[in-house]
């Protein structure tokens, strides 16, 4: 036999395992099954590591391994992180944190039974759609409205009920890719409409979409260019052109708004930003936007528009697979709530007040969590100025002043060592250092990433190469 199985026969075998007294722990504390199946996925991995299993791997230290498996799997793949990166409305993260009063709301509702689709006045089968209908309506101005699972859903729907085996207007600089890789004319595809190009990449007028606009036409559709901008020798038709063709033609106008910031003079630097009231202002017949970009709620897709035109989505088989559960709609709900006076808003919706908050006042936070630490941690962070992202295709060209932490030592080593630990910490590099970001630190949150960051500095040499003191 090889030197290599030699090595392998060396671990014990599952039963063996299970006979042991610390098994008998764990199996009290997880249960059998679940142990048999940690201590063959350890042993399966060392069988594939032989030099692990060369340097010495008895009972104790396979339990050990085994017992941290199975604490990673009851903290839960899906888990609460900190986010020092600075970005705001972080896809990667979740977008926005929902405000507390929407969290009691998804408790109070989801922890029983709720009217979803009950009418409690007539006694009768209700619809869901209208929960948050009424508020919508008032915040955007629009006659109806209507609530799907995203953004990109939203589109899907509106092609599919509008223009299913017809024409869709676009203008080529407006073919936008999404996260994930998902590209418009795919989504569009998939909806079932037939993608027509207007206009080139840096220019597209009105003429343009009225010498592609025929019998065969569904629908002329406008689309917030999300993450970047085109500068220079550029012109854009505008929506209020493009509805006035509509009207002309007798097509519906959508338009794919983005992010949807309810508060526009609230929140500084985001002026910028159309509003889905000034959308519906300016005529569009349907606009789409995401519920956890601007408005700071929920993951949702928004449509608001004409009525008649929302009962022709509601009437969509398509909306049956589109549609969201009584949670999304109870912390929308209360969002939308929020949102009513914008003051309120920008205290209790995290993401704008994340978005608001004073540079000043994000350096103070980060200062006296520094003063916090202790001496040795102390002397290797160093407050820096900072430039925060609004993110998730919002203002692309909005840098936020801020401010935070740079971490002096090895970035890669403790970029790693705060991404493993409990919360995990997510930080940025820049300049070959570790920054943490404090606009995206919640009030309430700088001691927990301050004890991170004392496990992390300890547990990483110092930049002289210096192994810190046990």
């Amino acid at each position: 036999m090889s030197g290599q199985g030699d090595v392998r026969r060396r671990l014990p075998s599952v039963d063996r395992l299970l006979r042991t007294e610390g098994a008998a722990v764990l199996a009290a504390r997880w249960g059998r099954a679940a142990v048999v199946a940690a201590l063959r996925a350890e042993l399966a991995l060392l069988r594939a590591d032989t030099e692990a299993v060369d340097g010495g791997m008895g009972e104790p230290e396979l339990l050990g391994r085994a017992a941290a498996r199975l604490e990673e799997l009851e903290r839960g793949h899906l888990r609460r992180v900190l986010n020092a990166t600075g970005v705001v409305l972080h896809t990667n993260l979740g977008r926005a944190p929902l405000p507390a009063s929407a969290l009691s709301r998804v408790r109070e509702v989801a922890g029983g039974y709720a009217n979803l689709e009950y009418d409690l006045g007539s006694g009768t089968r209700g619809d869901r759609s209208v929960h948050c209908s009424h508020l919508l309506r008032e915040l955007t101005g629009a006659e109806d409205a209507l609530v799907v699972n995203n953004a990109a859903a939203a589109l899907v729907l509106a092609v599919h009920a509008l223009a299913r085996g017809r024409d869709v207007l676009v203008a080529r600089g407006e073919l936008v890719e999404i996260g994930g890789s998902f590209r418009l004319p795919e989504i569009l595809e998939a909806a079932g409409g037939r993608l027509v190009e207007v206009g080139t990449t840096n220019r597209t007028r009105i003429e343009d979409y009225r010498r592609s606009t025929g019998p065969e036409t569904g629908l002329l559709l406008k689309v917030h260019p999300s993450n970047y901008r085109v500068e220079g020798f550029v012109e854009e038709t505008t929506l209020a052109d493009l509805v006035a063709l509509g009207r002309e033609a007798g097509v519906p106008v959508v338009h794919d708004l983005g992010s949807g910031l309810i508060v526009p003079d609230a929140v500084p630097g985001l002026a910028m930003e159309h509003s889905p009231r000034a959308s519906t202002a300016t005529g569009a017949d349907l606009t789409l936007w995401s519920g956890d970009k601007l408005l700071g709620g929920p993951q949702a897709g928004i449509l608001h528009g004409q009525r008649r035109w929302i009962d022709t989505l509601r009437g969509d088989p398509l909306l049956r697979a589109l549609r969201v559960d009584k949670m999304t709609l109870a912390a929308l709900e209360d969002t939308l709530l929020l949102c009513r006076d914008p003051g309120r808003a920008l205290r209790e919706v995290p993401a704008l007040a994340r978005l608001a908050e004073p540079a000043d006042r994000v350096r103070f936070r980060a200062e006296r969590a520094r003063r916090a630490l202790s001496a040795r941690t102390r002397d290797r962070v160093v407050v820096v100025d900072l430039t925060s992202l609004v993110g998730a295709g919002s203002c692309p060209d909005a840098g936020l002043p801020s401010a935070g932490w740079r971490l002096d030592g090895p970035a890669p080593a403790l970029d790693r060592v705060l991404r493993a630990g409990n919360p995990p910490v997510v930080a940025r590099i820049a300049s070959d250092a570790v920054c943490l970001d404090f606009r995206t630190v919640a009030p309430g949150e700088e001691d927990e990433l301050a004890g991170r960051v004392e496990e992390a500095l300890g547990a990483v040499a110092e930049p002289d190469g210096a192994s810190p003191s046990p």
